[in-house]
């Protein structure tokens, strides 16, 4: 029982994590609503890849391909955000 007990604190954190982005929701902050949401979601998905996909225990070089595509997921979200804005 005692191997499980970080994946039900991991779950704890993902449900926390999951009201306070519904608490944010209901809070206008204007365009810092998605940037709050995202770094919201960028903590869930750290949470379930280092303890769920078992990312903390791997090297470092499986750590580097498993952050690859989020550099080009940052760029996109980017590109998007600067293009919405200065529409």
């Amino acid at each position: 029982m005692a191997a499980y007990r970080i994946y039900f604190v991991v779950w704890g954190g993902l449900v926390l994590l999951t009201g306070l982005t519904l608490a944010v929701s209901y809070v206008n902050l204007g365009l810092g609503n998605v940037a709050v949401a995202l770094l919201i979601a960028s903590a869930k998905a750290s949470l379930v890849a280092l303890y769920f996909m078992h990312l903390r225990h791997e090297t470092r070089l499986v750590i580097a391909f498993a952050l690859f595509p989020l550099f080009f997921l940052s760029l996109i979200i980017g590109g998007t955000l600067l293009d919405t804005m200065f529409r």
